[in-house]
């Protein structure tokens, strides 16, 4: 809190001798205007005068606008050139390393490991007897079955077979 305290007095005396400042330099650089007492066309002329200071102001703040976009734009430029310089480097080409389970755990557990993992114990095994017998093959004469549905009878035996289910 002490630190805190001491900041925030810093601050407000910085603040105070930034203000100071701006008003020492605008009472340098600028003199106090005088337009009691001056006709109309001294007042035109004063006009006159302070648009042209005005218009150089403007023109010098231009300048420096691009000036500083301009630098910006090649500061980025200048990023993002060392940033491609940086990120090209080549890869090594990696080789596929074939390590089995055991020597895995052993090289992840280190002296932990003792118990040999044998994967394939754990595999269930499929018999080929029950694959044939889950699926009935029946072999016929594929001709029969074409010349049967060919035309209209095969397509009536469709429908009927189609119908007969539903409509019962």
């Amino acid at each position: 809190s002490l630190m805190l305290a001491k900041a925030k007095e810093e601050w407000d005396q910085e603040l105070i001798d930034k203000q100071s400042e701006k008003e020492r330099y605008l009472s340098e650089r600028v003199t106090p205007l005088h337009t009691s007492g001056l006709s109309l066309s001294q007042l035109q002329d004063l006009c006159r005068e302070l648009h042209a200071k005005v218009e150089i102001v403007d023109e010098e703040r231009y300048d420096i606008e691009a000036k500083c976009n301009h630098n910006t734009r090649e500061i980025k430029d200048l990023k993002l050139k060392v940033l491609d310089l940086r990120g090209k480097f080549k890869r090594p080409p990696l080789r596929r390393v074939r390590v089995s389970a055991d020597a895995m755990l052993r090289a992840l557990l280190g002296s932990k490991h003792k118990v040999s993992m044998d994967l394939r114990a754990n595999l269930k095994s499929v018999k080929k007897e029950d694959t044939e017998k889950e699926r009935p093959v029946e072999v016929g004469d594929w001709r029969k079955n074409v010349e049967a549905m060919s035309g209209m009878e095969g397509r009536k035996k469709m429908f009927d077979a189609a119908k007969s289910p539903t409509g019962q």
